[in-house]
């Protein structure tokens, strides 16, 4: 009868420290998954707007800059503005330039992290017959998905829900 209260302690010790040794995992995750969100907000915050922002003057430059914060299929939709957006923003002679409102982490993991951002963009263009360019002002709402590269942090995907001021 001893042995087996003595067997039946040692399993439940032995459970319990598996239980423990599954919870000091999943804190370290927790704390690695919080420490990835605040770097991805703050790479967030600083990239947005090389890749919301262009000049007409320097489109193909801009859009070369925002495509090296960039990685996957979200680097060849950049490829893509290329050849459509550079020659409407030079007829149309726009300039946009978006600047970082507020920004929030929405699901963080140890590598990738959705970050919220909301973004004030204005824009400017020149309209056929008029002597004043066109001026616009939006609000947009942003979800970049940042993954990690290295030491870094880049944005494998670019969602946009755009509203007006």
């Amino acid at each position: 009868m001893r042995t087996a209260v003595i067997a039946l302690l040692a399993l439940a010790v032995l459970g319990l420290g598996g239980v423990v040794g599954v919870m000091w995992s999943d804190l370290r995750t927790l704390r690695d998954a919080d420490v990835a969100g605040a770097e991805a907000v703050v790479a967030a915050r600083r990239i947005a707007p090389d890749l919301l922002s262009y000049d007409h003057r320097t489109v193909e430059r801009d859009l070369a800059r925002a495509a090296a914060h960039t990685t996957g299929a979200l680097t060849g939709h950049y490829r893509q503005l290329v050849q459509t957006l550079v020659a409407k923003a030079k007829a149309q002679k726009t300039v946009q330039t978006a600047t970082v409102a507020a920004a929030a982490v929405e699901r963080a993991e140890p590598d990738r992290v959705e970050v919220l951002l909301f973004v004030n963009t204005g824009t400017v263009k020149e309209v056929p017959g008029k002597a004043e360019p066109q001026r616009q002002i939006t609000r947009n709402r942003a979800r970049l998905v940042m993954v990690r590269h290295d030491s870094g942090w880049l944005v494998a995907d670019l969602s946009t829900l755009i509203g007006t001021a």
